[in-house]
């Protein structure tokens, strides 16, 4: 089977976006890059699915060296590699009314009995982008393996949790403790 590997950026206090709806803390998405050899298809929710296939759409077009109009930013190496390997694997959205993508590798499933149907056919692990809901839920499902918690040094305050207060108890093990650029550290956590 395969394994739903979630990845998220969060803050010391457990929170994926700030008062404002967004982690504005966050510099680079890049943490995961190197996952690309273990999965071969992304997951993601349909709140988040149209705002990252624009943005990765959109370093996949940048013209060399030029910043990108949203960011200011220069894509780095890492994000275009990223970029063109986002444009190629499947992205599966998990949306009740979302019907249409820019990418055609792009397949819509309704309910997380469709998720779990998904870890039982053949290939590679599955990348679990976000959003807090879509992650939440199949967090609840049971249906998750492996969580990446990606701590930025950083009590944000007001915001979106990750995990919402009336969740169920869920034992991890922890797997790898990295620590990363500018007082960052990612926990790797497997469960059961």
């Amino acid at each position: 089977m395969r394994k739903l590997i979630a990845g998220m950026q969060v803050s010391v206090d457990g929170k994926i976006a700030g008062s404002e709806g967004f982690a504005d803390w966050v510099d680079e998405w890049g943490d995961n890059y190197e996952l690309m050899p273990r999965i071969d298809a992304c997951l993601l929710g349909g709140g988040m699915y149209p705002g990252h296939e624009q943005y990765w759409t959109a370093i996949e077009q940048a013209e060399p060296g030029k910043p990108l109009p949203f960011t200011g930013t220069v894509p780095t190496p890492a994000e275009i590699e990223w970029a063109r390997f986002a444009a190629q694997v499947p992205h599966y959205v998990l949306s009740k009314t979302l019907t249409k993508a820019n990418w055609p590798r792009t397949t819509f499933l309704r309910s997380t009995d469709e998720v779990a149907a998904l870890k039982d056919q053949p290939g590679k692990d599955i990348y679990l982008i976000g959003g807090a809901r879509t992650t939440t839920g199949l967090l609840e499902a049971g249906l998750v393996d492996e969580l990446h918690l990606h701590i930025h040094p950083l009590i944000a305050g007001d915001g979106t949790a990750l995990f919402p207060p009336t969740g169920t108890r869920r034992p991890l093990t922890l797997r790898t403790v990295h620590q990363l650029p500018n007082g960052r550290v990612n926990l790797v956590y497997e469960f059961g």
